[in-house]
């Protein structure tokens, strides 16, 4: 889990590392010789695999974020009676819920493994000899059980034990106890290294407190607003909200350098808006998949990264008239870093940007026996060249998708939003279009949320940053003429409808400003998941 914190006393953001590391005992020659993966060979860690699941980070950071930030007004016990009830009394599986839930998969996410609940059923009973307790009761199924349907009440008392214990017990109740025994046990089962060594110490070091990253944004008529533009936070790596940070900042040198036009309202989703965000991203991301990585154990040059200077020097390899064919990271040093999210606010002014995540779908599938949870899979994102900054090694944090986001107003350092985009790399994706859409296209919250995106789906970089597919995934809503030219500029684009967008993530907002010394809040949720914006 990660997470941004706006204090309306100060205006000071502030963010907090929940992620886990990789085990004591995890060497990268170990993991290379159980994958069977020869000398000169890359490879990668199955999704699957047990060396995928890293120590977990989220029950430790929801206790640290509380006690960081509840200020004592909510405890552990407040915050998870709720969870604690729905999952010992059961709850309705939505549609959603039990369409869009990904069988564990390769690192790159791909349409074609959205699966159904149904369809992970198999992989889950693979995974873990305990897959049954993530599974519906039903006597005339096999084995007694089966993944629930759309409408079914879905039990999980063994989860609401585990939350039990971790109200009760705090850290000590997940990360020491049975519950860490059987972690333990089903991991070192299947091959895997962790070790309650490993637990105790992520139990006693903590959620790590970091410096937040941002940018600030005065391009295409921002700063005419009276705000005088804002600033864009997220949280540093081993995160890739600096995707989102570069991106922008690509954008806006993009502009002084006379590539692009002042965008109009009338431009939104044009050809040329969306070509200069998916080129300003490809770019991005080909630099955070080379210098992303845990910066307690190799340095990350974040200030370089989002530095004018090197943007500039990036935003010269966008050509308005085609598509880059295959973008390198680039050298910062040489011109003088299955997802929730939710954001909620209090009437003192606060607010908060919170995300946790198994990653891919039902992470490993791997089920600790009695807890209820599978572990994640997080550990799929190190790299095993042991030449990449991201090399798998003892003790480290992975590239983490997962990606807070918050805005503040330049002139005063106000608070402007509080937002994410859940899904993947399709998040720091998300971030840039929705922050435009409001900012320069002057959509509300939900109209930001509802509008149409694109996503580059399959055309991550690949170890050596190198990018081997550019497919650029349109949302339906997108003008057809548009399709056309974009792929007229040397884009493989394909348009998705229907469930297929799951594709462009679920995002949320809350926005808020000042209205004749009265704070306004407003709201939105995105139409492609089961969220909600409410006032309590």
């Amino acid at each position: 889990m990660f997470c941004l914190f706006y204090d309306a006393k100060t205006k000071k953001v502030s963010a907090m590392n929940g992620s886990g590391r990789s085990g004591a005992n995890v060497t990268l020659e170990k993991v290379r010789k159980d994958l069977n993966i020869a000398d000169g060979e890359s490879g990668q860690i199955p999704m699957d695999h047990v060396h995928a699941a890293t120590v977990p980070g989220a029950a430790a950071g929801w206790i640290d974020c509380v006690e960081r930030f509840g200020s004592g007004k909510v405890s552990m016990e407040d915050v998870l009676a709720p969870a604690i009830e729905l999952a010992e009394k059961g709850f309705p599986v939505s549609e959603l819920s039990a369409t869009f839930v990904s069988r564990p998969r390769p690192a790159i996410v791909t349409i074609t493994n959205i699966q159904k609940w149904a369809n992970s059923e198999a992989d889950i009973r693979r995974a873990s000899p305990n897959g049954h307790e993530i599974l519906k009761k039903d006597p005339s199924a096999k084995d007694g059980c089966r993944a629930p349907k759309a409408g079914e009440i879905m039990k999980n008392p063994t989860m609401g034990n585990t939350f039990r214990l971790l109200a009760k017990h705090g850290k000590k109740g997940f990360y020491e106890g049975e519950v860490a025994k059987q972690l333990v046990k089903v991991v070192q089962d299947l091959g895997g290294y962790l070790t309650l060594d490993d637990l105790k110490h992520h139990a006693e070091t903590g959620s790590e407190p970091v410096d937040p990253i941002s940018l600030k944004y005065t391009g295409q008529g921002v700063g005419e607003n009276t705000n005088g533009g804002i600033e864009l936070w997220e949280h540093p790596p081993n995160g890739q909200g600096i995707v989102a940070l570069m991106a922008l900042g690509i954008i806006q040198e993009l502009e002084k350098q006379g590539k692009i036009s002042r965008w109009s309202i009338n431009d939104h989703n044009s050809t040329e808006h969306i070509h200069a965000l998916i080129e300003a991203l490809r770019i991005a991301f080909c630099d955070a998949h080379w210098f992303v990585t845990d910066p307690k154990v190799v340095k990350v040059p974040s200030a370089e990264l989002i530095s004018e200077k090197y943007l500039a020097e990036r935003a010269k390899l966008f050509n308005p008239k085609k598509a880059i064919s295959a973008p390198l990271h680039g050298s910062p040093a040489h011109l003088q870093s299955d997802t929730v999210y939710f954001c909620c606010s209090d009437p003192e002014g606060n607010a908060i940007s919170f995300i946790n995540s198994n990653y891919g779908g039902f992470g490993t599938g791997i089920i600790p026996k009695g807890c209820g949870f599978t572990l994640q899979n997080r550990g799929a994102n190190f790299s095993l060249d042991k030449y990449h900054p991201n090399v798998l090694a003892p003790r480290k944090r992975p590239y983490h998708t997962i990606i807070p986001g918050l805005t503040t107003n330049l002139n005063d350092g106000s608070l402007h939003s509080v937002y994410g985009v859940m899904g993947g790399f399709m998040q720091p994706q998300g971030h840039v279009q929705v922050l435009l859409n409001q900012e320069v296209f002057k959509l509300n919250p939900q109209a930001a949320l509802d509008s149409p995106r694109f996503c580059i789906g399959a055309g991550m970089p690949s170890a050596d940053g190198k990018m081997t597919d550019a497919t650029i995934y349109l949302e339906e809503g997108i003008d057809a003429k548009v399709v056309k030219q974009l792929q007229a500029l040397g884009h493989n684009v394909e348009q998705l409808s229907g469930y297929k967008r799951s594709m462009f993530g679920r995002g949320q907002i809350i926005r808020h400003h000042m209205d004749d010394g009265v704070q306004v809040w407003s709201g939105g949720s995105d139409q492609r998941g089961d969220g909600a914006a409410v006032p309590m």
